[in-house]
C-alpha cells in the first residue's frame, strides 16, 4: 500500500506481455525479485472500448489482419486474470489493472486489488470517473494530457461522489518522454495545490534518473513500463525498461530514501571518536 514511509515502485506491465500469459506471469516473478511493490495491467472491453471501423481498421499483427484482431489477441480474460492472482498472492506482490471502460470497472471488483488505476486517457470522461470512485476502491489516478485546471475538476469529480484518491500522478503522455517535457516540478505543483493528497509520478522517459529525481522531489509513488525486451514488438516497448533496469531502479530508490534521511542534524556516534582525534579544543 502507498504510504509515507517508502515510495511504492509500480511495473506496469500494461498490454507488454503481447497477449502471452505465460510472457506476463514471468513478468511478475522478474518485478517481485526487482523489489517492486505492485505490478498493474490494463483491461478493456474491446467492442466498447473501440467503434466497429476502428476494430475493422488493417493492421498485420501476430494475431491477424486487422486492428481487431490485434486488440483482442491482447486481452485476457478470467482465466488469465485468476492466474495472474494466484501467483501475485503466492509471491506476495500486489496488482491492480487500469480499466478503460464501466464493465471492465466491474470486471476487476472481482478480485481483492488495493486499487483501481485511471489512465491519462479517462480522466475527460465523468461517467467513467463516477463509476470508478462508487466502487468505493481507492484510485490512482494519472494526469498525463492534462492542465491544472482539467486536474482540479478531475479531483471534484471524484471526491463529490464520495470517492478516494489515493494517489495523484504527475505524468505525460508521449511515449518516451522528451527531457523538455518530463517537467518534475510538476511533482511540487500538485503538491501545492493538493496538500491533502500523496503525489506520484508516472513516467515514460528513456532512462532511469528521472524516475529517482522524482522521489527526491516527494513521489510517493512511481510507475514505470516495464518489458523482457525492449525490441520486441509493441506499442509501448521502446518507452518501457527492461527487467535488469528496473533492478537497478529500485535499489536506486531505496539507497535515495536512506541518504535522504530525516533532516535532524545531529552528531553521529560514528563521527565521535573523529572529533575527540581531529578537534583541539572545544571552546566553542
Amino acid at each position: 500500500m502507498i504510504t509515507d514511509s517508502s515510495c511504492y515502485v509500480i511495473a506496469e506491465i500494461g498490454i507488454n506481455h503481447n497477449g502471452a500469459l505465460s510472457q506476463a506471469l514471468e513478468m511478475i516473478r522478474a518485478a517481485k525479485l526487482a523489489g517492486c511493490d505492485a505490478v498493474k495491467f490494463q483491461k478493456r472491453t474491446i467492442d466498447v472500448v473501440y467503434s466497429a471501423e476502428e476494430l475493422a481498421r488493417p493492421r498485420d499483427s501476430v494475431f491477424g489482419i486487422t486492428n481487431g484482431d490485434q486488440k483482442n489477441g491482447l486481452e485476457f480474460g478470467k482465466d488469465a486474470f485468476d492466474q495472474i492472482d494466484a501467483l501475485c498472492r503466492e509471491l506476495d506482490i500486489e496488482w491492480f489493472a487500469s480499466p478503460w471502460d464501466e464493465g471492465s470497472t466491474d470486471f476487476l471488483m472481482a478480485y481483492d486489488c488495493p486499487y483501481l488505476k485511471v489512465a491519462s486517457a479517462m480522466v475527460t470522461d465523468k461517467a467513467f470517473l463516477e463509476h470508478c470512485a462508487r466502487t468505493g476502491r481507492p484510485l490512482l489516478v494519472s494526469t498525463g494530457m492534462s492542465d491544472l485546471g482539467l486536474i482540479r475538476r478531475v479531483v471534484k469529480t471524484i471526491n463529490a461522489v464520495g470517492g478516494t484518491i489515493a494517489c495523484l500522478y504527475h505524468c505525460t503522455s508521449t511515449y518516451p518522454t522528451t527531457d523538455s517535457e518530463i517537467n518534475l516540478r510538476g511533482i511540487q505543483t500538485l503538491a501545492k495545490e493538493f496538500p491533502d493528497l500523496k503525489i506520484g509520478f508516472s513516467g515514460h522517459e528513456k532512462g532511469l534518473m528521472p524516475t529517482i529525481a522524482a522521489v527526491a522531489l516527494g513521489a510517493a509513488s512511481v510507475e514505470r513500463h516495464v518489458t523482457l525486451d525492449r525490441s520486441d514488438w509493441g506499442s509501448d516497448q521502446a518507452a518501457s525498461i527492461e527487467m535488469d533496469e528496473l533492478a537497478s531502479l529500485v535499489s536506486d530508490i531505496r539507497r535515495l530514501e536512506t541518504v535522504l534521511g530525516d533532516g535532524n542534524i545531529c552528531v553521529y556516534e560514528d563521527e565521535k571518536p573523529i572529533a575527540d582525534k581531529l578537534r583541539r579544543n572545544t571552546t566553542v
